[in-house]
This record gives C-alpha cells, sequence and structure tokens, in this order.
C-alpha cells in the first residue's frame, strides 16, 4: 500500500482525510518555511512517504474566499524579489507528479489548479503577487520534496483576500476551511 504524508502548518488546520488504497500520515510543521522544511525533512527520512500533500489555508489578490486550489507549481516571493544568479524560486511538480504514476485526474477534481506564492511574512497588504493563493509554508516544503525525488502539491482553501483585514479572517475562516477540505476529500480515490 502506497502512503501520503499529510502536513498541514496549525492544529486549527487539521482534518483528518482518507483516501482510497493510501496509508496516510499527518505531520504537523508550524508556520514558516524554515520550521516546514525541516518537520517535512524529519517526517520523510522516518517515514519514507510516496506522495506529500500540504493541506491547509491560503489568501489570495484574485479568488474567492471558499474557493480550494490544487497546486503543483510553487513560487518562493522572498527568493523571487531579489532573482540572484543559482538561486531557485520556482518548482513545477507536474512532471515528478507524472513520473511517479500520481494519478492527475483526482488531483484537479472538484477544484481549480494554480500557483502557490510563498513567503515568511504574513501578507496584509495588497501588492502584486505571482500566483493564485498566498501561503507561509508550501514552497518550503516544495524544495524538500524535490531534494528527495518525492512527488508534492498543496491543496489550499481561501480564508482571506489580502489587503482586507487578512489576519482577523484567516482566524474567523479556520473552521469553514476545515469543512471545505473535508467536502472537497470526500470520496477522493486515486
Amino acid at each position: 500500500m502506497k502512503e501520503i504524508l499529510i502536513t498541514y502548518a496549525v492544529k486549527d488546520e487539521f482534518m483528518p482525510v482518507t483516501l482510497e488504497g493510501y496509508k496516510i500520515r499527518y505531520v504537523l510543521t508550524g508556520i514558516g518555511k524554515a520550521k516546514a522544511a525541516m518537520k517535512l525533512t524529519e517526517a520523510i527520512c522516518e517515514k519514507r512517504p510516496d506522495f506529500v500533500l500540504n493541506m491547509g489555508t491560503s489568501g489570495t489578490l484574485n479568488h474567492t474566499i471558499g474557493d480550494v486550489f490544487v497546486c503543483r507549481r510553487f513560487v518562493d516571493r522572498d527568493f523571487q524579489s531579489v532573482k540572484l544568479p543559482g538561486v531557485e524560486f520556482e518548482i513545477d511538480f507536474n512532471s515528478l507528479l507524472s513520473e511517479k504514476g500520481i494519478a492527475l485526474n483526482w488531483i484537479s477534481s472538484n477544484g481549480q489548479t494554480g500557483v502557490c506564492n510563498t513567503g515568511d511574512s504574513f501578507v496584509t497588504q495588497a501588492e502584486f503577487i505571482e500566483g493564485d493563493v498566498v501561503d507561509m509554508e508550501a514552497f518550503a516544503q516544495a524544495i524538500v520534496c524535490e531534494e528527495f525525488n518525492v512527488p508534492f502539491i498543496a491543496v489550499k482553501y481561501i480564508t482571506d483576500i489580502i489587503g482586507q483585514n487578512s489576519v482577523k479572517h484567516w482566524e474567523d475562516k479556520l473552521a469553514d476551511a476545515r469543512k471545505g477540505l473535508d467536502a472537497w476529500f470526500r470520496n477522493k480515490t486515486v
């Protein structure tokens, strides 16, 4: 039986998931790129999953609260802003997902495919941000998965619109996010 490792940043984002044909394990990563990378590295070394799925909340500039995005491409806004030679700031998992036989039809059903933009700050001001959703952990997890050659996606529930009282909306919408993600994952098979 294949194994999926599901990561989430805060306890209030946790929701148990059942995916037919997979053994599920969970890892609480904490908030931010450094904690997320450290916790995921430990878990991959210990558990050796076939696939990593980051599940959680996000902000957006261009979409609607309650939308669910499945992200296979990740941008690090901190690294992207400095654009130093040799510094990777974008990772795309589409080819690795196909190579490893992860069913893309399952990943894309009932959600929009999007780009996740990660940085070490909670974005509260409207500005140009490349991507559909904004978080603080996914790119770091993508780097770890790329290093270990493990397929990775993030399933993100939009809780807030950047620039519109984002922090307060995020806190208020955590229960809605759990319900929305539960509905999205219900009856999924791989």
